[in-house]
């Protein structure tokens, strides 16, 4: 299962499905609310790694919140802390934070000097 098709599935079930378990492979994972906003949020691995899905606060100044504020469903994805996807209405984005290996890097940049 690649990482978009797992972050595709942790969203649909949620967020589409309102399932209190997460079916991935061959594991369940408890969706579970977070305290103060009641916001869902599931943690679970994929290929090793934790990864947790967090639903959008609609009520947050990001474009992200912005969309859940109009009705559309959308699901943060963190690893290590640290935003790495979201999927908005079933459409997948991956964050790279600039570490894309295609992607050419800026003149006085460390990876390019010039």
């Amino acid at each position: 299962m690649t990482l978009e098709e797992a972050l595709t599935s942790v969203w649909r079930q949620v967020l589409v499905e309102n399932a209190n378990l997460v079916q991935l492979a061959d594991r369940s994972y408890p969706v579970r609310r977070t305290a103060r906003l009641r916001l869902r949020q599931v943690d679970f691995e994929l290929d090793g790694e934790a990864l947790r899905g967090i639903e959008q606060n609609p009520a947050l100044r990001s474009r992200w919140a912005q969309l859940a504020a109009s009705g559309a469903k959308v699901m943060q994805f963190t690893a290590g802390g640290r935003y790495v996807a979201n999927v908005v209405d079933g459409n997948v984005t991956i964050y790279d934070g600039g570490r894309n290996p295609n992607r050419t890097p800026r003149a006085g940049s460390p990876q390019n000097p010039r």
